[in-house]
């Protein structure tokens, strides 16, 4: 064993996750063996007579992790890059770049550690938990960013895991690592073993990886959906998301999302979708029955009766004391406000309904831990800042039309977690409405990546998801996850197709991250044996 060989294996891990991620088409079985090179690297260093064998370890993991994080979520940085200066949007990309390749690099490193003083099963039980686990903190915690979460990667096969109905994406990285610990067995066999023994693990294997599949393809071509049409129009107004906020005026906007609305919209249509950030004006909630862009989409909805509008909007709440962590002090009025990226409901009624964009991008529209960083308000609001940027609610919510119809309305980033919008269906959402402007991001994979995560949130709700994208790709997903519709990137265009409502509540949505749950637990418990075996029983 030398280093070039382990670096060489990194890379071919590296190189493997890659080709199978999105959006890169039918490649996603990879993934079932992608990490085979890196245990074998792992599996080399172990067995070597060199000090420092868990720095080599973690090294070698982490250079796997981070050229495989980067290499598909370069597009970040055109992102960030919007709203600050190169070199700070550099720093803030390196949190998605570096912080998931840690976590990830963690996992393994806990494995290797673990694998010294347990069997190599329940080491192989450790590195399911250990990653699962990261998976799951990556998901939760205030420096969140679950693109890269394992199950992400079949969502250009959905057709393959359509058994997510049941286990939510973390049923698909459970698969994934179970997949690369029995190929790398099968490895091991075939150098190792003779006869029977030499094709047993790749026997279990080949059963690991075609029973799920036989499975989901079953339920797949068996799955109907109950007909209860609702006819949605979705529009996508294409405007330059760099002359939004001045080079185009807003009733310029609202003139276009009206007419490319009437342009498809019928006599029977329910509701109309417009994107993240549709009307640019911040408007006072309090107030916004007066406000003239309100008045102005009232005056677009009288021509459909039974019309309902979720628009993105930029809204404003004040308050006379700071009511949230979020909350800045303004001091020319003398009032503490709030500023919320928000989805609004209006329809042919006074009634209007709200709601704010509760997962934030950590560093670029919210502080992570602002709680813990309270004190540091003065000195941010000395700078022209604040350590919360945009507010948030704390739960997710359900936007219901005069009619009953329950929509589950998601703000961009937010669709990359299905626990989330399973709450909502839970709370009796009968479909999902993703509004999101992907410009931002270029002609990239970011924007064919975020389109096709919308297939999981479809599969695991058994929901239609109707996205409105500004800048990127809108489209109308059934609740098999098959795109039935959608449009070109960087085109003005609108689209409608009559959807089918379900309040039908799959496992998934009943139950939540189960999984990640479990195992996350299970990793606290088999992470404290290396302590205990290390300074209690004093094992070499």
């Amino acid at each position: 064993m030398n280093s070039k060989n382990t670096t060489l294996l990194a890379l071919s891990s590296a190189f493997l996750m890659w080709l199978a991620w999105p959006p890169i088409p039918y490649t996603a079985p990879l993934l079932l063996i992608g990490m085979v090179p890196l245990l074998i690297a792992i599996k080399q260093i172990s067995g070597s007579e060199k000090e420092k064998k868990g720095k080599r370890v973690f090294l070698t993991a982490g250079l796997t992790f981070l050229l495989w994080n980067t290499a598909c979520i370069y597009w970040v940085y055109n992102a960030i890059s919007a709203y600050n200066n190169a070199f700070v949007a550099f720093l803030i990309s390196l949190i998605p770049y570096g912080l998931g390749a840690l976590l990830m690099t963690f996992a393994f490193w806990l494995y290797y550690r673990l694998n010294r003083y347990t069997s190599k099963w329940l080491a192989y039980t450790g590195l399911i938990s250990f990653w699962i686990s990261m998976e799951y903190l990556h998901q939760t915690w205030d420096l969140a960013f679950p693109w890269m979460t394992l199950g992400n990667g079949f969502a250009a096969s959905h057709q393959l895991i359509q058994w997510y109905e049941y286990t939510g994406i973390y049923g698909g990285s459970l698969w994934i690592l179970i997949s690369n610990i029995l190929a790398f067995e099968a490895y091991q066999a075939f150098r190792t073993q003779t006869g029977y023994l030499k094709f047993r693990p790749l026997i279990v294997l080949v059963l690991v990886i075609l029973i799920p599949v036989t499975c989901s393809l079953v339920r797949y071509a068996n799955y109907e959906e109950k007909t209860l049409p609702v006819n949605v129009v979705t529009v996508q107004p294409n405007i330059d998301p760099y002359q939004k906020l001045g080079g185009i005026s807003p009733q310029e906007q609202m003139r276009t999302l009206s007419s490319l609305s009437d342009s498809v919209g019928q006599v029977n249509t329910e509701y109309f979708i417009w994107p993240e950030t549709a009307i640019p004006n911040y408007s006072d909630e309090e107030r916004i029955r007066s406000n003239p862009d309100y008045v102005q989409l009232q005056d677009f909805l009288s021509k459909y009766k039974n019309g309902t509008l979720i628009t993105g909007i930029e809204s404003i709440k004040r308050y006379n004391e700071a009511k949230t962590i979020s909350a800045k002090f303004d001091e020319n009025s003398g009032i503490y406000y709030d500023n919320y990226n928000t989805a609004m409901q209006v329809e042919n009624s006074a009634n209007v309904q709200f709601y704010h964009k509760s997962k934030l991008v950590p560093g670029v529209e919210k502080m992570p831990f602002p709680t813990a960083l309270a004190f540091l308000k003065p000195v941010f609001a000395q700078l022209g800042g604040t350590v919360s940027g945009w507010g948030w609610q704390d739960n997710p919510a359900v936007m219901y039309a005069q009619s009953g119809i329950g929509v589950a309305p998601v703000i961009c980033y937010e669709s990359l977690w299905g626990d989330w919008i399973g709450r909502s269906v839970k709370e009796g959402a009968q479909f999902i409405a993703i509004i999101t402007n992907d410009g931002w991001w270029g002609n990239t994979s970011g924007k064919d990546q975020h389109l096709l995560y919308a297939k999981l949130r479809a599969i695991e709700t058994r929901r239609w998801v109707v996205r409105s994208a500004n800048t990127g790709i809108s489209a109308f997903i059934d609740q098999k996850g098959n795109i039935v519709k959608q449009s070109k990137w960087w085109t003005r265009t609108a689209l409608k197709a009559d959807i089918n409502l379900n309040s039908d509540l799959t496992f998934y949505v009943q139950n939540g991250d189960l999984i990640a749950k479990l195992f996350s637990l299970t990793a606290v418990l088999l992470a404290l044996i290396i302590p205990y075996k290390k300074w209690v029983k004093k094992a070499p």
